[in-house]
């Protein structure tokens, strides 16, 4: 029996949901990511960097001009994880 995790990578500082953004990286959000921001868990985050200490959330429903949602940009302690290994 083995002690060894499941080959699993390791979590980008910087991650977007967006395809249109060179941090987008599909195979690694296909894990089901989670974000702790500031000790909460976030469902809108959509983009985070953990080494500036920024997240970027989603804002409702609104969308800018190109036609993407409306976010905001936050400071603070960010801590991504998988979901799947709680």
């Amino acid at each position: 029996m083995s002690d060894e995790l499941p080959d699993r990578p390791t979590l980008p500082d910087r991650l977007a949901t967006d395809p249109d953004s060179p941090f987008y990286d599909a195979e690694i959000l296909a894990r089901n990511v989670g974000v702790r921001f500031k000790g909460e868990d976030k469902t809108n985050v959509d983009e985070y960097c953990v080494s500036e200490g920024w997240v970027k959330l989603a804002v409702g429903k609104t969308l800018d001009r190109r036609g993407k949602q409306l976010t905001i940009k936050l400071n603070g302690p960010v801590e991504p994880y998988f979901r799947d290994a709680d």
